[in-house]
């Protein structure tokens, strides 16, 4: 896209936003709105969530204006030297649109109401033996690392250990703004590529790791029948040492009409670790029931991107060649120390916009 090509409808959504902006603030400064704590929160993230989209947006507008001023600079002057200089600044100008318009419709995007909701990220070991267990705690590694980069607080549920430095599975919540819509494209079979460790011939190994991101449910999300449930206590285990407890604490609970089963034994309180198990089942029956909901709409799409079906493969990395690749939309980058070190904000950006293009294509 050159900068000449400005879609009409990112300006209107700009206009829309700015103005919603705009009765935000007179919201905000109303005697009623400020005596209901409540509303007063809701209006107040809106106003945060729009603030980036007004500081850009502006900055957006005056990059055009100031592009159009260096072209009728270069239409209507007779100093040649003149007419260069402004040939020069047009041409810096106008090369820095297509970025700002990209993150300006990313910022834009229509958000899901579970965008900002706390993310339950779960990963777990799949083919490839103690390698998968390894490549898993490297996409451990690499959403945590993600997370400290966006500022958002990670809180370790329960770890299930394979060799050392490897994981059967691990589960975490990530809290922060944003974090379920960020991160929920993530959802699928993540494959390695590269020389394990421990492969003494130098052979290239395949293995594979799947990841689930759900949004964390709040009690109102999911009822759950506490006769619904089964609770089994157990000792929890671990390398050795103090880190074992030597009480019951650790907490298996059992959904038996779904089957669905939840262990936490990261706390050494049978009480704490209870309630983070029950927190993960709740986000688990919250993502089956959209799943169910979404079925239809997402059996239409060209592309598994927000379906969060975790069957499909989603991305290879390949570590011979350097290279992440994204197969639901195509996008390389060579980078991958980068990426596997938290640095995931082109693929993030990029899905999520492809996710809009798609649905304003199914929309139309």
């Amino acid at each position: 896209m050159s900068g000449e090509d400005i879609d009409p409808k990112l300006l209107e959504r700009l206009d829309e936003a700015e103005q919603r902006f705009a009765d935000l603030d007179e919201q905000l400064a109303d005697p009623a709105v400020l005596s209901e704590p409540d509303r007063l929160r809701q209006l107040g993230q809106e106003r945060t969530r729009l603030d980036e989209v007004v500081t850009v947006g502006r900055a957006f507008r005056k990059l055009l204006e100031e592009r159009a001023g260096a072209r009728e600079i270069v239409e209507s002057t007779d100093d040649e030297e003149m007419r260069e200089l402004a040939e020069t600044e047009f041409a810096s100008l106008d090369a820095r649109i297509p970025s700002m318009a990209e993150k300006l419709r990313e910022l834009l995007l229509p958000r899901d109401p579970l965008d900002d909701r706390p993310a339950v990220v779960e990963i777990r070991a799949g083919t490839g033996g103690d390698e998968a267990g390894l490549f898993a705690a490297d996409l451990a590694r690499m959403y945590q690392r993600y997370a400290e980069r966006q500022g958002w607080r990670v809180e370790m549920v329960s770890v299930s250990e394979g060799i050392p430095g490897a994981f059967k599975e691990v589960i975490f919540t990530v809290h922060g703004p944003g974090v379920y819509g960020r991160l929920r494209f993530e959802s699928g079979v993540h494959r390695v590529q590269r020389v394990p460790a421990t492969e003494s011939q130098g052979r290239i190994h395949t293995s594979a790791a799947t990841v689930a991101v759900l949004p964390e449910a709040e009690e109102v999300d999911v009822d759950i029948d506490p006769n619904d449930l089964r609770i089994d206590v157990f000792r929890s285990s671990g390398p050795g040492g103090q880190s074992v407890n030597t009480t019951d604490s650790a907490v298996r609970i059992t959904h038996e009409p779904t089957g669905l089963v939840v262990s936490c034994q990261d706390e050494k309180s049978q009480h704490k670790n209870k309630a983070k198990a029950l927190k993960v089942l709740r986000s688990r029956l919250l993502d089956r029931e959209l799943a169910e909901r979404d079925a239809a709409r997402a059996a239409e799409r060209k592309s598994q991107i927000g379906s969060g079906d975790r069957s499909a493969k989603i991305r290879t990395y390949n570590f011979p060649q350097s290279r992440v690749t994204d197969h639901r939309i195509g996008l390389s980058s060579y980078n991958l120390d980068a990426v596997i070190d938290g640095d995931l904000d082109e693929f993030v950006r990029a899905l999520r916009l492809a996710e809009e293009a798609e649905r304003l294509e199914a929309d139309s």
